[in-house]
């Protein structure tokens, strides 16, 4: 260029805002520029059409006539080669080139030196800008370089709609715009329509130019900079502020943050004259589209890593959160994954729908989903690369299903569907006070789990009894530093308090494994899952289980507590823990504090290993819960977080509950009460199998409440427990289909 990227970049952007010129006469004022500074006799944009063929819209050089009359199809010639690669094409004889097609009413005969690169807009090619040249010509690097970065800002100028007006977009993809339907899984139950968000939000093409290079790069530099030692803090064990991936993760992120060509590329783009922000953002959209085309499950992985980093750099570059960010009123937030903190970032009242294109049905982002009544879809791959902030979609959480710009006749009936289910809630709503009792009079008792201020709203609502499951460790979660012993006891207090005489019973703190905290010093685990977690970190800090009890006791001071310590797999460990709690409680005494009027401590069935040792366990405590998330989790050594696994296995499986079974008749045996608080309490037709074998207390997400208590009030349990014993012994791996035959048969509502 003769005249600098940075002004060629200024003048650009000058002629695509001139005022009310029409959008042709900028297009071609633009070719123009471009053409005159790259010292090139042509010039030419290709937009996409809908129907995937590259459009002539706009030339310096060619023939004029051939503009909106030249189309290629999808991978023909040297154009169409560029945008199926994604990448740049350089060639000093393209004419030579087996890729060549020659379009007779272009006039490009003359034409040997050839450089063109894609208009990436999220990792896809809506467009080419080619340059050439008469001589056979090389182009150099930085002219490839500087093509590339012209290339970016005219695909967020036509995305943008700043460049062609609606009709003028009508036919182009600028983005994926017919109506669409992804198979994902279902993480949260409901319905619910409205605008995309996407949670890493794109650049307003106003954010792309810099005024003064110098002041970006050493903007770029800092950030870096912050992201890597922040990295380090992680991977030292240290104070760093990134939670959530695993240790190997955080080493692939430091790898490629120190990687040369990925900060050459982000250094070349600013001093170009774009943004930080915008150079972080053209070379994301440059490894999207490279990575897309690997055929290799683990390169296309490379790319979620690359993702991610540069994720973290635009956050560290703006500095806000997303809960800063103004949102529609009909907000479906869409993701590759996000953690409890991020969602909990979000205004609850404009937040209607979740989508993921990853996650787990157990993750805690679908956990909290649930208990705010949210939606939840994920699994749905591609989901970002196939939509636009703003674009009308729906997330189906009975279907697992996401519809994408939905026609009109879809999104009619989704509001029919809507209205059906607002009316079973209405019906829910008027069983909220008949207790839950079978057909033949047996009384179930059913709670609710929580873990977030908004479940103690949501308490009186449902009808639960009480607080099956208080998830600690969510406070824990959200916050940048170690809830301080006053934070931890407000929050207890907060919970009896809004309970009032309903039971709440608290789970300590269960982080580890999937659950990372960024404040607290982590060791490498080849496999968190079984690793150090749960009541074996707090066994092995005791000061942090220690200041948890002594919140937990300074809280229900005059009142019942019931505490109840997770993922016990030796009987051992429930001794030590319930130490602990004796040793807070002789601190209180010895201070002259008040205790809880009445003191109550349990154990977490989630370890197989205490099926065959109940015996000794359930005398030592004062009530029991089962975890089946865990138990089967580790039952069927299936990650329940991770996808490729958490679905290979059936929770209505004789294995299963046969395992449910022994642990109901061992707790019956010696009076000891138990519970259920996995998911499977709150879905009807698992709760169904669950009374059946005899549990007759039950916690369930909110949402789950009110579906749960009425399957009670139609079953018959005498005649469901003939039915569901001659299942037990079966040899399938699901008794699914049989038990729902048999909710049927007795007329069950499920």
């Amino acid at each position: 260029m003769t005249r600098g990227p940075r002004i060629l970049l200024r003048q650009i952007r000058e002629a695509l805002g001139a005022g009310a010129a029409p959008a042709q006469d900028r297009l071609d004022m633009v070719v123009r520029i471009i053409a005159r500074s790259m010292v090139a006799e042509v010039c030419s944009i290709y937009l996409r059409r809908a129907s995937g063929e590259l459009e002539l819209f706009a030339t310096e050089g060619l023939n004029p006539e051939a503009v909106h009359n030249t189309r290629l199809r999808p991978g023909e010639g040297l154009v169409g080669e560029v945008a199926r690669l994604a990448q740049p094409i350089s060639l000093s004889d393209a004419p030579s080139h087996p890729s060549f097609s020659y379009r007779p009413e272009t006039g490009e005969d003359p034409y040997h030196a050839f450089l063109g690169a894609p208009l990436l807009r999220g990792g896809r090619a809506i467009g080419v800008l080619v340059v050439q040249n008469r001589t056979e010509r090389r182009y150099d690097e930085d002219e490839v370089e500087d093509i590339q970065t012209i290339a970016m800002v005219l695909a967020e100028t036509v995305a943008s709609g700043e460049l062609l007006a609606e009709d003028e977009l009508r036919d182009v993809e600028v983005a994926p715009h017919r109506p669409e339907r992804l198979k994902g899984q279902r993480f949260a139950e409901g319905l619910a329509f409205g605008h995309a968000v996407l949670h890493e939000a794109p650049l307003a093409p106003e954010k792309l130019l810099s005024d003064d290079p110098a002041m970006e790069e050493a903007r770029l530099k800092l950030a870096l900079a912050t992201l890597k030692s922040g990295l380090d803090a992680m991977l030292d064990g240290g104070q760093g502020k990134l939670a959530g991936p695993s240790f190997e993760v955080l080493e692939t992120y430091r790898m490629f943050a120190d990687d040369r060509g990925w900060n050459r590329s982000l250094e070349e783009a600013v001093r170009n004259g774009l943004t930080a922000e915008a150079a972080v953002d053209r070379v994301r959209n440059e490894h999207r589209a490279r990575f897309a085309q690997a055929r290799d499950p683990y390169i296309r992985e490379r790319l979620h890593d690359f993702e991610d980093l540069a994720n973290r750099l635009l956050r560290v570059l703006a500095g806000d959160k997303p809960g800063e960010r103004e949102l529609p009123d009909d907000a479906i937030l869409v993701a590759r994954n996000l953690g409890p903190a991020d969602l909990l970032e979000y205004p609850r009242d404009k937040l209607k729908g979740l989508l993921l294109e990853e996650g787990s049905a157990a993750s805690h982002a679908a956990i909290v989903a649930r208990a705010l009544q949210i939606p939840c879809v994920g699994r749905l791959m591609g989901l970002r690369d196939r939509l636009s902030e703003g674009d009308l979609v729906i997330a189906d959480g009975e279907t697992g299903e996401a519809y994408l710009r939905p026609r009109p006749d879809m999104l009619e009936a989704v509001q029919s569907r809507m209205a059906v289910r607002e009316q079973r809630r209405a019906e829910f709503a008027q069983l909220r006070d008949t207790p839950a009792v079978t057909l033949d009079g047996q009384r179930i008792s059913l709670l609710t789990n929580a873990g977030l201020a908004v479940d103690l709203e949501n308490l009186a609502e449902t009808g639960a009894e009480g607080i099956g499951l208080f998830r600690t460790e969510f406070q824990f979660m959200v916050s940048d530093e170690l809830p301080r012993l006053t934070a931890q006891t407000a929050l207890y207090r907060l919970v009896l308090d809004a309970a009032g005489d309903r039971p709440v019973t608290f789970r300590t703190l269960d982080i580890g494994g999937d659950k990372v905290l960024p404040y607290l010093e982590a060791e490498r685990e080849e496999n968190p899952a079984l690793g150090r977690r749960a009541i074996r970190l707090g066994l092995d800090r005791p000061s942090l289980l220690r200041m948890q009890l002594r919140a937990l006791l300074t809280a229900a001071a005059g009142r019942e507590l019931r505490v109840m310590f997770p993922m016990i797999a030796t009987v051992d460990e429930f001794r030590a823990a319930r130490e602990l709690v004796d040793i807070e409680c002789a601190w209180a005494r010895r201070r002259g504090r008040p205790l809880p009027a009445l003191l109550r401590v349990g154990a977490m069935v989630e370890c197989p290993s205490l099926l065959w040792h109940l015996d000794a366990l359930l005398p030592l405590t004062d009530f029991v819960s089962i975890g089946t998330n865990d138990l089967f989790q580790y039952m069927y050594a299936a990650d329940r977080t991770n996808p490729l696994v958490s679905d290979r296995y059936d929770p209505l499986s004789p294995p299963a509950l046969r395992a449910l079974q022994t642990i109901q008749k061992a707790c019956a045996d010696t009076g000891t009460p138990v519970s259920i608080c996995g998911e499977l309490a709150g879905r009807p037709l698992e709760a169904f199998a669950l009374i059946t074998l005899g549990f007759t207390r039950l916690s369930a997400p909110a949402g789950g409440v009110g579906p749960v208590k009425r399957m009670i009030l139609s079953a018959d349990l005498t005649a469901a427990r003939r039915g569901l014993n001659n299942l037990l012994n079966l040899s399938t791996g699901s008794v699914r289909n049989e038990i729902e035959s048999l909710a049927r048969k007795l007329n069950v509502v499920v």
